[in-house]
């Protein structure tokens, strides 16, 4: 597995060195990013200051909740005084006790009271809704803040370049004081029991191999089958690659070791023969073939069935036995013909 840098910056730390064994989450390398850094230090500064205006606001927007409730029970509690008295003065005023421009006095005062209940109450419903939304901004606003400062963190703690996987550190070349951008690439690490082997072949074969074809590996002077995983068809200086999965038994394998292959064209328990290339499949087209007879002197024309080939061999899948022989020069002058006399 590649190991990229996530966020750039200067080599300040190496920990482990190329080849060690490491484990996933250890720490390998630490950088430092200057500008990053202050980065970091200017969102927290930024996330304080809108936290600290928030709860200032919210204590105002409370305290004014609090002077509204307050004016409103000292409102009613005047309303309340004024209608006794209102009462206590009508009936003083029908026995002339006093004067009617008394009574009018406190009917207005009555009747300002509850005009003030009325504005109170209005405010207090302007107040709540104005409350709602500016708390609701004020925290949509914190809640960013915090959230670009734990993704500038996260950069922060990227500077410690770890390993993402248990394995051997196969390369690893960093200098001290070495700069480094975003996606540059560090080394690998190399996963045990995880080696894929790469397979070069001659685009020759590109149509005759396919996912699932057996292959045979020598290792440690022991042969391995080995089944095909992968086949990249981009051809590059005339070939192309493979892939095949290694077996569990090859732990003492390392990375870039160059092994003995053998492609298996054909399963072992289809019993197919190899017949030379020749001029006879330009007119035959493979179908069929001039058998040699027993007594040397003929040879019969016979239907057979043809599989994979090479730049060599075909493939015999049908008609042929083992042993018999087959002329496979050219076929154009008796093309017609069942039986061939050799002289």
């Amino acid at each position: 597995m590649f190991l990229n840098t996530e966020t750039g910056g200067i080599v300040e730390e190496k920990m482990v060195s190329q080849g060690a064994f490491v484990e996933k989450g250890q720490p390998l390398a630490r950088f430092t990013n200057t500008s990053l850094q202050l980065d970091v230090m200017s969102r927290e500064a930024q996330v304080t200051e809108q936290l600290n205006f928030l709860r200032n606001t919210q204590m105002s927007i409370e305290t004014n909740r609090l002077n509204l409730s307050r004016d409103l029970l000292e409102i009613e509690l005047e309303i309340s005084h004024l209608e006794r008295r209102f009462k206590q003065a009508s009936v003083l005023a029908s026995s002339n006790t006093i004067a009617k421009d008394t009574v009018e006095a406190i009917n207005a005062d009555l009747h300002y009271f509850k005009a003030r209940k009325v504005l109170n109450l209005e405010r207090q419903a302007q107040e709540s809704s104005i409350r709602n939304v500016q708390l609701t901004q004020l925290e949509d606003s914190a809640a960013m803040l915090n959230r670009n400062l734990a993704y500038a963190r996260a950069n922060l703690n990227k500077l410690t370049v770890k390993s993402p996987v248990t394995g051997y550190l196969s390369e690893f070349n960093l200098e001290l004081g070495e700069s480094k951008n975003s996606g540059d690439r560090l080394g690998q690490v190399d996963i045990p029991d995880q080696y894929k082997l790469r397979i070069m072949l001659d685009e020759f074969y590109l149509n005759q191999v396919s996912v699932g074809m057996q292959a045979r590996v020598q290792i440690n002077e022991k042969t391995h089958g080995i089944t095909v995983s992968k086949i990249d068809s981009q051809v590059e200086n005339a070939q192309f690659s493979l892939e095949a999965e290694l077996p569990q038994s090859s732990q003492s394998i390392k990375r870039g070791q160059s092994l003995n292959v053998v492609i298996v064209l054909s399963d072992d328990d289809q019993n197919a023969f190899l017949l030379p290339r020749g001029a006879f499949f330009s007119t035959s087209g493979g179908n069929w073939v001039f058998v040699l007879q027993a007594d040397g002197n003929t040879a019969e024309r016979r239907n057979i069935r043809l599989g994979k080939k090479n730049r060599d061999y075909y493939q015999v899948l049908d008609g042929l036995d083992a042993g018999e022989q087959v002329i496979i020069s050219s076929y154009s002058s008796f093309d017609n013909a069942q039986t061939l006399k050799i002289k």
